[in-house]
This record gives C-alpha cells, sequence and structure tokens, in this order.
C-alpha cells in the first residue's frame, strides 16, 4: 500500500473549502467539522480526539470548560487542552447533539452506535471523501493537527519551541519535519530575513 503524504492546509481558501465539505457533504457534518476544528486548535492527535468524553468538554449544563486536562495516548504525555479557540464551534455542536437527540458519554459519538465513539477509520472516509470532492490529495486524519501546528507556526511568527510543547514533541527537528518545512517554505522565511 502506497504510504499517502498528510500535509498541513498551507491555504486559507482550501481551508475554507475543507470546512465547508465537512460541515455540509455529510448527514453526520456538524460532528465532523466540530472534529476537525477541535482537531486544529488544540493540535491533539486524532486518536486523542475521539477518545474525548462530552464531560471533558461540556459540564453537566452545556457550559464549555475552558481546559481539559488528558494524556496523549501515543506518548502517555499529560497535555491540557485551551478550548477557547473552538467556543463557538463547541456551543453549536453541543445545540447539533440536543437536536439529533445523541446521547452518548462520548464527544464524538458514532450515530449508528451512540455508545461508541466514531473510529479513526471511519474519520479517515470523512476526509478521504473531502478530499475526493475537492480534489485535494493530501488529506488525512492528522490534516488537522498538522494545519493547526502550520498555522501556529506562522502566526506567532515561527515559534517553534511553542508549536513544539502544543504537539508534545520532544524535539524540534520533529516538530519542523511534521510542520511539512521542506526547502521551499523555509526558502520563503529566509526571503523574508533582512540579513543585513
Amino acid at each position: 500500500m502506497v504510504q499517502q503524504i498528510v500535509l498541513p492546509i498551507k491555504d486559507s481558501n482550501i481551508l475554507k473549502n475543507v470546512q465547508e465539505t465537512l460541515l455540509n457533504s455529510f448527514r453526520a457534518g456538524r460532528r465532523n467539522y466540530t472534529i476537525f476544528q477541535l482537531g486544529k486548535a488544540t493540535l491533539l492527535r486524532v486518536s486523542d480526539v475521539m477518545q474525548l468524553k462530552r464531560s471533558d468538554v461540556f459540564t453537566a449544563d452545556g457550559t464549555i470548560k475552558q481546559n481539559t486536562f488528558i494524556h496523549d495516548q501515543k506518548t502517555g504525555k499529560a497535555n491540557t487542552l485551551y478550548l477557547k479557540p473552538v467556543h463557538a464551534d463547541l456551543l453549536d455542536y453541543y445545540d447539533w447533539l440536543q437536536q439529533q437527540n445523541l446521547i452518548s458519554e462520548w464527544l464524538f459519538p458514532s450515530i449508528q452506535h451512540p455508545e461508541r465513539h466514531i473510529t479513526e477509520k471511519q474519520f479517515y472516509k470523512v476526509m478521504a471523501k473531502v478530499g475526493d470532492l475537492l480534489g485535494i490529495n493530501y488529506l488525512g486524519t492528522h490534516t488537522m493537527r498538522k494545519t493547526g501546528a502550520y498555522r501556529v507556526y506562522m502566526q506567532s511568527n515561527y515559534n517553534i519551541g511553542l508549536v513544539m510543547q502544543l504537539l508534545n514533541h520532544s524535539s524540534e527537528a520533529m516538530t519542523l519535519t511534521y510542520l511539512g518545512l521542506d526547502q521551499a517554505s523555509r526558502e520563503t522565511i529566509l526571503d523574508q530575513i533582512n540579513f543585513g
């Protein structure tokens, strides 16, 4: 099997198209869109996003917590998630869950089997379908994490330390590779540097 290359979405217009397609092309579009938005804003691995419980994010009356605390499945490292950047998306999602009468301990339940969460494989199929619909060949389950990391990197004036922390990585080299900072991106950044 050919290993698919998953890259961050660097273009804001493409990002918007992906978000709109997630939201409008599926029965559970609101759920799929919220998974993407939350993954992008928290920089979590998809496995950790799927493991989130409703109580990790919402209080009993539907208020959104400011932070939630988890342990990364892959590394076992503690991780604090800051939820404020996706506050509005989470409110819309909470309303959608109420409308659908989807009662589950999971934040992102399966529609057919609400006692289970959506699987990574199911979400991969969702992202693959979005890719097919838009003619983009680099989407996958890690798109949200990579896109979030890339956007933080670019908008924080290339603060690699911050991105590394958010990704829970242990080396800058790993983070730079993860960001897909190839030679062309490095040259674009270097073009903006005044070496005096």
